[in-house]
Order: C-alpha cells, then structure tokens, then sequence
C-alpha cells in the first residue's frame, strides 16, 4: 500500500468546470437557505470556548506541536468511498479581497495575511497552516479540515491563528477561534474531497477585527481546473523545522492515483505542518484563494488540494456570515 508524505504531504483529486462571475464580499455572505444547499444539505460547526487558549500557546507548546497532516493521514488509510460524480459544481464564484536547500519549496518573507494554526485534540497539540479571507464578518481563516475536526470525529479545541509567524515571533498576535465550520461530507466522513474548514476569529482585546488588522484573501469557488497555483505553508517535518514561511508554484493536475478523491495537484514537497495553507491562483499571495494543501505520496513530489465547488463554498458561506 502506498504510503502517504501528508499534509502538504498527503492525498487525491477532482473534476469540475466553470465560467466566471465577480461576487461583492457582501452580497456573498448570507447563509445559504435550503434551496442553495441541495447535495450538501449540512455544515457542521462548532462553537468554543476561547477562554485561555491564548495563554494555552506558550513557545514550548508551539514547538512541539505535531504536524496535521498525520490526521490526514489517517482518513487515507480508513479508505475513501467518494466518487468525483459527487463534487458539487456550481456558477463559478469569486469574493474580492479586502486590502488590509535544494528544495522546490521557496523560502517567503512573512506574509501579513498567512499564518499558522495551533490546536488539540484531546491532550494532543497540532500544527497547521492557514489564512484569513475576506468575509462579512472580517474574522474567517481557511484551512484544512483535517485541522478543525478529525473527520470522522470531534471538532478540535485551543485553536488560534498566528499570522505572518516567524520563527517564533507573532506580530500580530494570537487570534483565537470561537466558531468551527466544516462539510459534514468531512466530519461524518473523512472525505477528502471536501478536506476544508473554516474557522472565525475573536476580535483583539482592543475590538479589532481580523481582516481590517492583516487584511484577508478573495476567495473563489467552482473555477476551471488545470490553473496555475502558488501555495504557501509553514513545512515542520523534515527537512523544513516550521520556523518559516514556504511556497510553490506550478499548474495543477488531476491526482491519477485516487481519482475517487477529485483533488488536483502541483509540484511541491512541503512537508507536514503546511496542511491548510492557501493555494491562490496566479503567481502570488494576491491572488484570490481557492484551494488548500491536503496531502501527498512519499513517492512523490506533488502536494494535492480539493476541488472548491458548492459543497465548500456552503461551509465559506456559513463562516463568513458568522
């Protein structure tokens, strides 16, 4: 059996089409009624309790933090009865942005609105990546969904946001959670077709909001496959240490070894820790996002995102409206 890399490291692949259609970050963010829900009829959420998660995150506790993508890990090898036919395509939709070794990862200068991402599973710490998108509430992170909810399993605890981190350093702070959204397609399942989440922020102690202090990512839903990505995560397994901000760039394909999961991949070899860090189409972190990393094959060098069609775009929009 095939052994995944994870992560950024770890798994499949879709199928899907679209046109084009710019949508106004407002009118993007009511939450779906029945009707806009069909084939994926529920989000599940989670509401937490943020008191003293902050304080949680101490230096020592960041740094040894697992890499995610190990849960990634695991929905792969409990098997995946997904079938592509099952990716929901919807109008091709975009939110606008809010302004605000030899490897074939790249080293990034920090980027203001990228991060990482802390959290628990029961007594275990986890590390991920992730990043704050444009939303209506101005306080909405993307990630995997391996990194909110176990999928199938509990929703995680202790989960903050750290953006722009740099070796240690936090210079916007640490932005707890305090609601969790995710495709019931992931949290019953484990499906990693529908490997996103979404979490939303606390506001600072001073009442600022997420997005008007680091700005946040258009996002966008149901486009063409076969685009260029650039992704960006926080590597921690070998031979990266988690300390810095990483990239890769390349047009992605359909992942041939489990077409079940409809997921596409470009060449990269970020290693676990870069699970739920932003795929933006083009060639920067200006770009709208529309991916994330969810997996990979030791074998090889490709790291492999879901598909963002209606199923993801219902969990974006419940978050955003939160």
């Amino acid at each position: 059996m095939t052994r995944t890399r994870s992560l950024a490291t770890n798994i499949l692949s879709l199928s899907a089409a679209a046109l084009l259609a710019l949508v106004g970050a407002g009118s993007a963010h009511a939450a779906p009624s029945a009707s806009d829900v069909k084939a994926a009829p529920s989000v599940a959420s989670a509401t937490l309790d943020s008191t003293g998660t902050a304080d949680y995150w101490t230096p020592d506790r960041m740094r040894a933090a697992i890499p995610g993508d190990v849960l990634a890990d695991k929905a792969v090898e409990r098997g995946n009865t997904s079938s592509a036919i099952s990716v929901e395509k919807g109008a091709s939709t975009k939110v606008k942005a809010t302004k605000g070794k030899p490897t074939i990862a790249k080293l990034e200068t920090p980027v203001d609105h990228i991060g990482k991402v802390f959290f628990s599973i029961g007594t275990t710490n986890y590390v991920c990546s992730g990043n704050a998108v444009s939303s209506a509430n101005k306080s909405t992170v993307a990630t995997a969904g391996h990194c909110l909810n176990e999928g199938p399993g509990a929703f995680v605890t202790n989960f903050a946001f750290i953006p722009a981190y740099d070796n240690g350093n936090a210079p916007y702070g640490k932005w707890t959670a305090t609601k969790l959204f995710a495709p019931t397609q992931w949290t019953a399942n484990g499906d990693m077709t529908y490997d996103t989440g979404f979490a939303v922020v606390n506001p600072r102690e001073d009442g600022a909001k997420l997005g008007d202090v680091v700005g946040a990512s258009g996002v966008a839903f149901n486009q063409p496959r076969g685009l260029t990505y650039k992704s960006y995560g926080y590597p921690q397994a070998l031979p990266f240490n988690g300390t810095s901000l990483w990239s890769c760039t390349g047009t992605a394909t359909n992942d041939t070894n489990n077409p079940q999961f409809a997921t596409q991949g470009i060449p990269c070899d970020m290693t676990g820790g870069s699970s739920g860090g932003p795929w933006f189409i083009g060639s920067g972190s200006d770009g709208v996002q529309n991916s994330i990393n969810s997996y990979g094959y030791n074998r090889s060098a490709v790291m492999y995102g879901p598909y963002w069609g209606t199923v993801i775009q219902d969990a974006y929009n419940f978050a955003a409206a939160a």
